[in-house]
């Protein structure tokens, strides 16, 4: 049977894709050559990743991701400062965080995994950190060049105050090429005033 690579995700407005593109240009000019950026336009919120998924399963997860949406209301998100994962001193994922209604955010994202979970997903073994994801460190770069990049980013302060509307999500498709991944959404679901 036929597989997609795939996840659920927030998409973000198109303008503030390019504030983050900006922002990684900013962070670029240190130039790590051990950092591969994301694609500004390919950013997103991932609420979870499924991995590979038989076709014929897309609609009875399309439906468990609609109920978990159901009831909640379109909500507000704002991006809010740099972070890394695990830690400043040994960088291995540059994110902006976000805040805002988190607590809406969190419902969907506890309804989703209940329901996912039901039809056979694990459930996310860490604590849930809406982010959206800068770079990553690639493998090979040293411990010194990972905690050079951690003083970098412990230096930024990057200059997006930006607030948006959730009033989507998707089911994406990820291809993997050489260039990197590209992201297209499988099926939108849409959050509904009450």
């Amino acid at each position: 049977m036929e597989q997609v690579r795939s996840f659920i995700a927030i998409e973000l407005p198109e303008e503030l894709r390019l504030e983050l593109g900006t922002l990684q240009a900013q962070l670029k000019s240190h130039n790590p050559p051990w950092v591969k950026w994301a694609d500004p336009g390919g950013i997103h919120l991932t609420l979870k990743f499924l991995g590979n998924i038989a076709t014929g399963k897309i609609t009875e997860i399309t439906r468990a991701i609609e109920a978990a949406a159901a009831g909640i209301p379109p909500f507000y998100l704002r991006v809010n400062g740099l972070g890394v994962f695990p830690g400043l001193k040994r960088v291995q994922v540059v994110w902006v965080g976000l805040n805002g209604e988190i607590d809406r955010l969190s419902q969907l994202y506890q309804g989703i995994e209940a329901n996912l979970a039901r039809l056979g997903f694990a459930h996310e073994s860490r604590p849930f950190t809406p982010h959206l994801t800068l770079a990553r460190v690639r493998d090979r770069a040293s411990a010194v060049e990972r905690e050079a990049f951690g003083q970098i980013i412990a230096s930024t302060s990057p200059e997006i105050d930006y607030a948006f509307e959730v009033d989507a999500l998707s089911l994406m498709r990820s291809q993997l090429t050489r260039e990197g991944a590209i992201y297209s959404p499988i099926h939108p679901i849409t959050l509904r005033k009450p």
